[in-house]
């Protein structure tokens, strides 16, 4: 969506330009207007439909109630600011109404543009249905009335004094949910409220009671369930190949959702019970009783059986065959949410992969470092002493696991790591990673601590490039950065996965081929760059120096009439510019630069680092694409220690259209790295065909404004950004992005090295 309801109030400080984006109060249903001052205000900027093309499709669908005195020329006009996505949603219903009424669609158009800034999308079309209702139950005068009263509709939305919103207590309740052991859950809200073990996904609102307090306490009760499905072992089980074997399996993955439930809140109540006492007073308050007694013999049996202390998942399946026939079942618990077992299973089969890997790696070093402590030590000679240690005489030296009593924690253990029988004190990330498999295994399985299996393992993978070098889900080396979500005002954390990666360099012709059709242009470019670096910079007002300062001679002049000691300063000094300036090239490698684009960069790539090489400036390349937030990637074509050889000129010569133009992630990165380089002066300069888009919604504003967070972030950080496009319309967001004056728009490979020794020159001196 576009307009979001409570968008805080952005100014653009440069001159006098700034702009509000337009919002509505919650207090009192005041409505802001859309101002416009001097700078980017709107959403037409974002490529909506103009005004003409907006008034000939509104007088093809109200044709019928037209006349001299009445046209859509102004509904046309103010419907021009908003967004295409905004303005396709308008036309939409005003053509459903002419379904109903032409008279009721001429008067929506006139009078409902305005309402695409107050109501959210996923509103609008229950506001239009309203509209309708009303229509066909009192009328059509009620219902134009009703669409002038859109304020009024808009705060019938707002929840009551006693709701809570997740976005309000995320932070207590995440805290709340690290102090309850295992490992770490985020919390998210979510459209459907379930679990996959890595994230719980809660509703937005939570308003089914009259007090804030006991809304809080729900959201409380609704994480500790979707918690204890992770602590207590609801996914040891693959859930989703056990439903299936029921002739329904939508049925039997109700009934065991209901079945686990029963068993969560009873070992809740055992190890949590003032929260068991909380839910409980929620549940009286909800008006829901426990009522067993229409229940059949086999759901008395088995509720009986769950609520014993050392039950498992494995009687909860167990169970699930015995009432599956049954036509009566418990109600739902109104905490309880929902199941994913697809998705689930998916987080758990990547998260066990990743930390299989990366207990190898730790036990590996682990085993190095005790080795080397006792090299006399030998570890591969010890005698087994009866038979049924026979299978174990692998693990017999080597690393093994001791399980200690421990009542605090579900399995009645917990794990102490041994190598040759003696303990091992570990570290605080060691001791959770193992910790996070036992929560998902139930054990730590014995070829997790077979080391010479962990490195055959390694040394597989290692040469499987071809499966490994793009996956991000498994890769340590992945960073991660936040990402700024402009209707909510609020960074989603850690939330894109970003690789480095090697291009793969091309040997062929492609640089030489360049120099020689660029030979003519090339020279003036040498021209150009020694100019530049032989700029001098003019000093005023020095005690001696090359020539007489005119300003300075006649302020000492005046001076000296009116009866003050005029200054010896009356000189100008010509000194050389101390170059120390750090560029970042960033390159679009996204798809939409397939064919003549891609060539275009390739070649103005060469001629830049050609001419760069005359400066003696240091600078990095590197391209950017990827497919949604969680495979974004930059490719190395130059680093800043690397001199401009033939592998960067294979790696130019290799570079190719990739995916989508995810800026914001790659602008961070950069300039981390940037950042981290010792330079007077800092360039980040992106060359790119076009706007920022991705598959998952970052598109239009969204991807706009969280590249222009990106680009303030770098700014803080001291980084001059630039972009140079060959988009015609980028005058339309570039500007808002980057500022008046930070941005160029090319159309041939020869402007590029003009443009950015432009930049040079008025960043530099």
């Amino acid at each position: 969506m576009f307009w979001k309801k409570q968008w805080k109030k952005l100014l653009s400080k440069d001159g006098k330009e700034q702009y509000e984006i337009p919002a509505y109060s919650k207090d009192g249903g005041h409505i802001k207007s859309l101002e416009r001052q001097g700078g980017l205000t709107t959403s037409a900027s974002y490529g909506g439909m103009g005004e003409r093309e907006l008034q000939l499709r509104m007088e093809i669908l109200v044709d019928q109630a037209l006349s001299n005195r009445r046209s859509v020329f102004e509904p046309a006009k103010q419907l021009a600011v908003f967004a295409k996505v905004d303005q396709d949603r308008f036309l939409q219903s005003v053509d459903k109404f002419c379904d109903t009424s032409v008279e009721l669609a001429f008067n929506f158009c006139q009078f409902a543009p305005q309402s695409l800034q107050l109501v959210e999308e996923e509103n609008w079309n229950d506001w239009v249905e309203s509209l309708l209702t009303i229509h066909n139950n009192t009328g059509l005068e009620a219902a134009i009335t009703a669409i002038k009263s859109v304020d009024k509709y808009v705060l019938s939305l707002n929840h009551a004094p006693s709701t809570v919103t997740i976005d309000e207590i995320q932070r207590v309740l995440e805290s709340f949910v690290v102090g309850l052991s295992g490992r770490h859950l985020g919390i998210e809200a979510n459209e459907e409220f379930y679990t996959d073990t890595e994230l719980i996904r809660l509703p937005e609102v939570s308003e089914q009671f009259n007090s804030r307090e006991d809304n809080f306490i729900l959201y409380k009760a609704m994480a500790v369930h979707q918690w204890a499905q992770t602590w207590y072992g609801t996914w040891r089980m693959n859930v989703d190949t056990l439903v299936k074997m029921f002739k329904d399996s939508e049925r039997a993955l109700s009934l065991f959702h209901k079945l686990e439930t029963i068993r969560l809140d009873a070992r809740i109540e055992d190890e949590l019970p003032g929260i068991a006492r909380a839910i409980k007073e929620l549940n009286d308050k909800h008006g829901k009783t426990e009522d067993l007694s229409s229940l059949s013999i086999n759901w008395r049996r088995a509720i009986e059986k769950l609520k014993e202390p050392d039950t498992t998942v494995q009687d909860t399946m167990y169970f699930l065959e015995t009432v599956y026939n049954d036509k009566q079942a418990p109600e739902d618990k109104f905490y309880q949410g929902s199941l994913n077992p697809q998705e689930t299973r998916k987080a758990i089969n990547a998260r066990m992969q990743k930390e299989k890997e990366t207990l190898a790696e730790k036990l590996n070093h682990l085993q190095q470092e005790l080795d080397s402590n006792q090299p006399n030590n030998d570890i591969n000679n010890i005698e087994t002493t009866s038979d049924s240690d026979a299978g174990n005489e692998e693990n017999s030296s080597g690393f093994s696991i001791n399980e200690i009593e421990d009542e605090n924690v579900p399995d009645g253990f917990k794990i102490e790591l041994q190598y040759d029988d003696k303990a091992i004190d570990l570290t605080p990330d060691m001791q959770e990673l193992l910790e996070s498999i036992l929560q998902d295994l139930g054990e730590i399985p014995d070829n997790y601590l077979d080391t010479s299996a962990n490195v055959a393992d390694q040394d597989e993978e290692v040469t499987d490039d071809n499966t490994s070098e793009k996956s991000l889900d498994n890769d340590e080396d992945a960073f991660l950065y936040d990402e700024w979500d402009h209707s909510r005002q609020k960074y989603r954390k850690q939330w894109c996965h970003l690789k480095e990666i090697e291009i793969q360099p091309v040997h062929n012709n492609f640089v030489a081929n360049t120099l020689h059709k660029h030979r003519g242009l090339l020279k003036r470019l040498h021209r150009t760059f020694e100019a530049l670096r032989e700029d001098d910079k003019r000093m005023k007002r020095q005690p001696f120096g090359d020539d007489i300062d005119l300003d300075a001679v006649i302020e000492a002049y005046s001076d000296t009439k009116i009866g003050i000691e005029a200054s010896e300063n009356l000189f100008t000094k010509s000194r050389k510019i101390d170059r120390n300036i750090a560029v970042m090239f960033m390159i679009d490698m996204s798809g939409s630069t397939a064919g003549w684009i891609n060539e275009m960069e390739r070649e103005a790539l060469v001629l830049l680092c050609e001419s760069l090489n005359i400066l003696g400036d240091r600078y990095a390349i590197y391209g950017f694409s990827g497919v949604t937030h969680e495979r974004c990637e930059l490719y190395k074509i130059k680093e800043f220690e690397e001199d401009y050889n033939d592998d960067v000129k294979a790696r130019i010569s290799g570079i190719e259209p990739q995916d989508y133009t995810r800026m914001g992630a790659a602008i961070r990165h950069l300039s981390k790295r940037l950042h981290q380089v010792e330079a007077r002066t800092k360039l980040l300069i992106t060359l790119s065909d076009g706007r920022p888009d991705d598959q998952d919604g970052y598109r239009g504003p969204y991807g706009i404004e969280d590249t222009r967070r990106a680009l303030i972030e770098a700014k803080f950080l001291g980084i001059h950004p630039y972009c140079i496009t060959i988009d015609s319309e980028a005058m339309d967001y570039l500007q808002h992005m980057y500022g008046a004056v930070n941005f160029a728009v090319i159309d041939q490979v020869d402007k590029l090295p003009y443009k950015v020794s432009d930049i040079y020159r008025r960043i530099t001196i």
